[in-house]
């Protein structure tokens, strides 16, 4: 492997000359300059990345903090750091993934491993926020917490993605409206999304006066039959249903199928997730997408911004869109409703 001593060899002048021409810190004239390029191409140098690092205080690297926590649906994550590392990849950075919690933070952010930090699974309430206000490091958190410390942040709008799932129901006549929700473990953290999602719904089922029930539900195949129990026990009248948990969702569909209510001709279903989830569907269903690979990489242009301008701070909401796909069935309304809903699980 060549050294920077074979580049000022093969160049004919210093190796603090050929340091000064890598990292830019003193100007060298453009024949020596060109000499050294030529050094490099020829002998295939590459620059130590610690090396690197110290003589520029930069590593290149973006720390994307990825807790894997129980509840999340790996699937889905796995969609955010996709569209953290493509960005990344496009801004000349490599991408550290960092899936545990505990300590790693203060590691990190006392530390010179990165030169910035993506954070995902945001908490309405979280504990890392007072650590990245006071970091060197910018970060953008995947989330929007209650207080967001100043820091950035970028998202789907959830509390507009709940509402525009529920009035797509409510406008095609539905009366009778359930939330299949959130694990516990997700809703029990107060994880930002979750706790927006629900709060939209819930908001516009009050606003039009119709009968809600919102059922936090395990990410697995008992956990689905056991919410679609529920809902068929405490709102048999249920005619529609908006469904916010990707691993739930074909085990919804077909519970209901087995109590006799198709998809779409007993039970309407509006999904909350990402595009490729709603279309591998045995009955492909209308939803709103979440669009995580574009968040990933939008949270780190977001970041670039950060490092090229501290001031830069800003939290971007990305607006929901809805894809009909033919699971909703309009019905035709009566006029009126109740409000009776599950307080308790109306409210993470």
């Amino acid at each position: 492997m060549a050294t920077i001593g074979d580049v000022a060899r093969r160049a004919g002048v210093s190796q603090s000359t050929v340091s000064y021409a890598l990292s830019g810190k003193r100007p060298i004239s453009e024949e020596t300059r060109r000499r050294i390029e030529r050094a490099i191409d020829e002998l295939g140098y590459r620059p130590h990345a610690g090396a690197r690092a110290l003589a520029t205080a930069r590593t290149d690297v973006i720390g994307l903090m990825a807790p894997l926590r129980t509840g999340v649906d790996v699937h889905v994550i796995m969609q955010f750091v996709a569209g953290v590392v493509t960005g990344a990849s496009r801004s000349g950075y490599d991408v550290l993934l960092l899936t545990q919690d505990e300590g790693v933070l203060d590691r990190v952010t006392s530390s010179s491993m990165v030169d910035a930090l993506v954070v995902m699974d945001v908490e309405n309430d979280d504990k890392r926020l007072p650590a990245l206000e006071r970091s060197r490091q910018p970060a953008v958190l995947i989330g929007l917490p209650a207080d967001p410390h100043g820091l950035s942040c970028v998202d789907l709008d959830f509390a507009r993605a709940g509402a525009v799932a529920a009035r797509r129901l409510i406008d095609a006549g539905h009366r009778a409206i359930a939330l299949v929700g959130s694990p516990v473990e997700v809703v029990s953290r107060h994880t930002s999304y979750a706790e927006r999602m629900t709060r939209g719904f819930v908001g516009a089922c009050e606003a039009a006066g119709v009968t809600y029930l919102v059922v936090p539900t395990a990410a697995s195949a008992a956990g689905a039959a056991a919410s679609v129990d529920r809902v068929l026990g405490m709102m048999p009248e249920v005619t529609a249903l908006v469904v916010h948990n990707e691993v739930a969702l074909p085990h919804v569909i077909s519970r209901f199928r087995e109590a006799g209510r198709g998809v779409p001709e007993q039970v309407s279903v509006v999904a909350v997730c990402p595009e490729d989830v709603a279309v591998s569907m045995p009955v492909p269903v209308t939803s709103v997408d979440i669009p995580a690979e574009a968040i990933g990489r939008i949270a780190v242009e977001m970041l670039t911004g950060l490092m090229a301008d501290p001031a830069r701070g800003e939290v971007r909401l990305v607006s929901p869109r809805l894809t009909e796909r033919g699971s909703v069935r309009e019905v035709s309304a009566p006029s009126g409703g109740t409000v009776t809903g599950d307080p308790a699980a109306a409210t993470p």
